[in-house]
Parts: structure tokens; C-alpha cells; sequence
């Protein structure tokens, strides 16, 4: 999703980088597993902590877990399968980027969640 009109990468990426919160909630948007999908009636939602999310791409592809944690200044998620060990020999989770997962169930206990899919129903 383009913030500037330019076509420089360098000023895409900044432009990024500076995208204020409201905006940036729209970089988390996943798509929904087919069956959610047809239930709910809609495509793809920004994923929340509580959410469940399976992995598409990368080491962790195939992984299903929670969304333990959601860092809006990275753009990235940590999924309770997705972790490693540092260089301490602590276990941590490994950041994903939210399109690269697929919402299988959705935590509804939010009111307000609940009205964003009302609201983008077709």
C-alpha cells in the first residue's frame, strides 16, 4: 500500500518507515482461511493478539499458533510455534510479517472487532 506518489524505493521505504498509526493498522491486513472467509463473509482482517494464524512462508511455514504479541513500529507478529533460541539461550519468538500468515479463527470478543466485519461485509 503506497503512502507517496513516488516511484523511488528509497522514499517508498521512508515513507513506510513514517506511516502514522492509522495507516499503519492497514499494513497488518491477512487474508482468511476459505471457510472463515465464506462464514464471516470477508477476505481478510488485520491480524490481533488472539487470533489464530497459520504460517505461509519461511522457516516456520505450516506452523498454527496464536498471535502472542503484535509490534505496530516493526510491522511484524510473533506466533507462539515461531520461536528460537539467541545467543543467550533464551527462547524467543521469531517476528513475522503479516501477510505472510493466513487467519484461521478470529477472536471475537471485541465489540468493535465485530462491527469491522458487519461493516466490510458486501
Amino acid at each position: 500500500m503506497p503512502f507517496t506518489t513516488s516511484a523511488q524505493p528509497r522514499k517508498q521505504r521512508l515513507s513506510l518507515y513514517e506511516a502514522p498509526p492509522h495507516l499503519r493498522r492497514k499494513l497488518f491486513n491477512a487474508k482468511l482461511s476459505p471457510e472463515l472467509a465464506k462464514k464471516l463473509g470477508v477476505k481478510r482482517l488485520p491480524v490481533r493478539r488472539g487470533d489464530t494464524v497459520l504460517i505461509l512462508r519461511g522457516d516456520f511455514k505450516g506452523v498454527r499458533g496464536k498471535v502472542v504479541r503484535v509490534d505496530t513500529k516493526k510491522i511484524r507478529i510473533y506466533v507462539e510455534g515461531a520461536t528460537r533460541t539467541n545467543s543467550k539461550g533464551q527462547t524467543v519468538y521469531y517476528p513475522i510479517h503479516p501477510s505472510k500468515v493466513m487467519i484461521v479463527e478470529v477472536d471475537t470478543s471485541d465489540k468493535a472487532r465485530q462491527k469491522i466485519i458487519e461493516r466490510r461485509k458486501k
